[in-house]
């Protein structure tokens, strides 16, 4: 699940990843443009299977991202805005800062 929030006085989007997994995963990462494709730690919600991740975007703007399970399975989000091919026979997600 994407979800944003956007700024009245601020030229940003703050963008909430929240990904469901089976519990048997312990290591959960995003991997997004906006974070140079370097793999970053999803933080576990107690109590629950869900990883959460918040960033602060500009505005109008799309970024393209893949979830990293384990350090070797990619995952994308079933709620992505769209999806991109990458080049590598799968495809990216993608989410828009746009109002």
């Amino acid at each position: 699940m994407i979800s944003k929030r956007f700024f009245k006085t601020k030229n940003e989007v703050e963008v909430i990843f929240e990904l469901d997994i089976p519990e048997t995963a312990s290591h959960v990462a995003i991997v997004a443009d906006f974070l140079d494709w370097k793999p970053e730690p999803m933080k576990k919600v107690a109590k629950s299977s869900t990883y959460k991740y918040k960033a602060r975007l500009p505005k109008d703007q799309e970024y393209q991202f893949r979830y990293l399970l384990e350090e070797t399975q990619w995952m994308n989000d079933p709620n992505a805005e769209q999806y991109i091919p990458n080049g590598y026979g799968e495809d990216n997600c993608l989410v828009s800062t746009h109002q």
